[in-house]
């Protein structure tokens, strides 16, 4: 597989992303500049985290409309795999990629810290080889990362399996206590209808690495390696 990271005018996590890219899957990634339209042939697409255009207005609102989002819309509208950490997220739900919002979190603070997360689905590419009864620490930095949708869309994202992942204790106990930022039903992660895009506001790529004591995140990685196997 060929991964493209898209780089955003604030971007922070992109270096990260490509490294972690680099090490886990041992494939190709190249760097996408927002203002370019070539995909570079790419076979995934990673927006990554960071605070877009200062975050002005809403978190990813701006970039939503930089130059190569009109491709990358395209791609995933024509199947193509698209997924968005932190930032990414928010600009996948501006673009209308993903379904809900994330807005302001409840405590209205910054939040840095490792939580924990529960794998709800293995039926998706990046949690295909996931332990749904393992608890992943993941590290989280957002200050709008409670994911907000209508009754409707919870409904949907519930019934066709569509969460990926939600806060939980060290146990995998799905608690408010748990839930970091106040997200309906301790969301951290979705996908689309048709599973091909993917938003998460943990950040996967700051814990797959034995040099921070966490590799947590590598798994996301490889389940990507190993359902684009099955599927090519």
């Amino acid at each position: 597989m060929k991964f493209g990271v898209v780089i955003f005018p604030g971007s922070n996590c992109d270096e990260d992303l490509i490294h972690c890219l680099q090490e886990s899957t041992h494939q190709q990634v190249v760097k996408l500049w927002h203002k370019d339209h070539d995909l570079q042939a790419c076979d995934m697409i990673f927006l990554p985290g960071g605070f877009s255009y200062g975050d002005y207005l809403r978190s990813g609102a701006i970039a939503r409309f930089s130059p190569i989002m009109q491709n990358v819309i395209s791609f995933a509208q024509t199947g193509g795999f698209v997924m968005g950490i932190c930032n990414g997220f928010q600009i996948l739900c501006e673009a209308g990629l993903l379904p809900g919002a994330l807005i302001r979190n409840t405590n209205m603070k910054f939040a840095c810290a490792n939580v924990t997360l529960k794998t709800v689905t293995t039926n998706s590419l990046v949690t295909s080889t996931l332990s749904t009864e393992k608890a992943l620490k993941i590290p989280i930095a957002h200050g709008e990362g409670r994911y907000f949708a209508d009754e409707a869309t919870l409904k949907s994202l519930n019934e066709n399996d569509q969460i990926l992942f939600k806060y939980c204790d060290e146990s995998g106990n799905i608690t408010e206590k748990s839930n970091p930022n106040g997200s309906l039903q301790n969301i951290a992660g979705i996908t689309n209808s048709t599973r091909n895009v993917f938003g998460m506001m943990p950040h996967p790529e700051r814990a797959a690495s034995k040099e921070v004591y966490n590799t947590d995140g590598v798994g996301l990685f490889e389940s990507i390696m190993s359902a684009a196997k099955i599927t090519a």
